[in-house]
């Protein structure tokens, strides 16, 4: 993959929001100390892993929930696996999921991209509750033109009918969308659909094997800004 890529097709900027903008992990990081040390980082992988299948196994089932729902579940069975019986510590952890801290990077390359006349989206699992305190908190509502739930599809993703709610709402086709997300299931499902795709592989992780793939990786979303040039 190349450094740089045409983008003079590009309508629209398109980012996942959870582990792409928002550090779904500041969550637990802020209880350190009601977790125990030892514990917390094996608590957030738990819980973001849970969080993420119960979303698939979900739709597989054909009982589709909003992202709160899936999250506290997966908070559940976290807590459960790690012998952690603490119901304010519970509670905690849901109301820290509205007030997620951004990655460094995000409100600046959000608010240059805006400045360069980009319209910006962020398409997300999170229910719009969810998504609207989220984003609330990390002062970033001014840099977005929209921001798009899957509850309006009544889907997951990886569906086609979300990645769908992008181009419907901004009336462009799917090759004119520039979609960015750190997970590299997203990534697949949005290209499979059309989008071109910037992976922010932000942990470094190996490419998954399935149909689709990124036009870019990237480990953050900095050098983005190189790709519509100075």
């Amino acid at each position: 993959m190349n450094d740089r890529i045409n983008l003079s097709s590009i309508r629209a900027c398109v980012f996942d929001a959870y582990g792409t903008l928002l550090d779904f992990n500041s969550a637990v990081t802020r209880e350190r100390n009601a977790i125990g040390s030892g514990r917390v980082d094996r608590l957030a992988e738990i819980w973001r892993r849970k969080q993420l299948e119960y979303t698939w196994l979900r739709s597989l089932m054909r009982r589709h929930t909003d992202f709160r729902t899936v999250t506290g579940d997966a908070l559940d069975y976290s807590l459960a696996a790690l012998g952690i019986n603490d119901t304010g510590l519970r509670t905690r952890l849901m109301e820290a999921c509205d007030r997620l801290e951004t990655f460094p990077e995000v409100p600046a390359v959000l608010g240059e991209l805006r400045r360069r006349g980009m319209t910006t989206a962020i398409l997300s699992n999170g229910s719009p509750s969810m998504l609207d305190a989220g984003i609330a908190s990390a002062g970033i509502g001014d840099s977005l033109d929209a921001v798009l739930s899957v509850e309006s599809a009544g889907a997951f993703k990886p569906a086609p009918e979300v990645y769908q709610l992008a181009t419907a709402r901004f009336g462009i086709a799917a090759r004119e969308v520039l979609f960015m997300s750190s997970n590299g299931w997203d990534i697949h499902g949005a290209a499979s659909f059309g989008f071109r795709c910037v992976w922010i592989n932000r942990s470094g992780a190996p490419a998954e094997c399935l149909p689709g793939a990124p036009v870019l990786s990237l480990s953050s979303l900095t050098p983005l800004l190189r790709l519509f040039g100075d």
